[in-house]
């Protein structure tokens, strides 16, 4: 993001479930030259409908041509630009830290302040879970780098609006 005018956006999309989707969804970002910082897909309350969680460095013209291009796949029911403000986003992060008998309470005691859950110990390693902002995930990063990371994944956000408001497909 060199561009002072790019900023992140985070779209909400919901889509009939159907195979293929995130394959075309990445392809028209591909194809069109934008940049998806990340894709989420989830099963939403009503059965046969996904939500695409939709995160995206652009300016203002760029993101209404995605949002354009999204309303044009025809499995897209609704798509909705989330304003950050008002809008609750989180990322799940899995990471198995080194530790042993002698460090294991300090690297527990570490995953509880940020709570974070200890999911897996082994001999020589824990596999903690956390969900946050993406500074929170960070800053749990940092202080568990000094243990030795041994393996990490992070998923991409998901969101939703605060408040009443709902992206129910009849609601356009």
């Amino acid at each position: 993001m060199t561009n002072p005018e790019v900023s992140r956006h985070i779209l909400s999309v919901l889509v009939k479930d159907s195979d293929g989707i995130i394959s075309r969804v990445a392809a028209m970002f591909s194809r069109r030259g934008f940049s998806l910082v990340s894709i989420v897909s989830g099963i939403t309350e009503q059965p046969g409908i996904n939500r695409l969680t939709i995160v995206a460095d652009a300016d203002e013209n760029t993101i209404e041509q995605i949002t354009k291009q999204l309303n044009k796949l025809v499995p897209v029911l609704k798509v909705v630009r989330l304003d950050q403000d008002t809008t609750v986003a989180r990322g799940l992060m899995m990471v198995k830290v080194s530790a042993d008998a002698n460090n294991r309470p300090q690297v527990v005691d570490a995953a509880n302040i940020f709570r974070a859950r200890v999911v897996d110990v082994a001999p020589e390693s824990v596999v903690i879970e956390a969900t946050g902002t993406k500074g929170k995930l960070r800053a749990l990063l940092d202080v568990l780098e000094p243990f030795g990371i041994r393996e990490l994944i992070s998923s991409g956000q998901i969101a939703l609006s605060r408040g009443p408001k709902t992206m129910a497909p009849g609601n356009r």
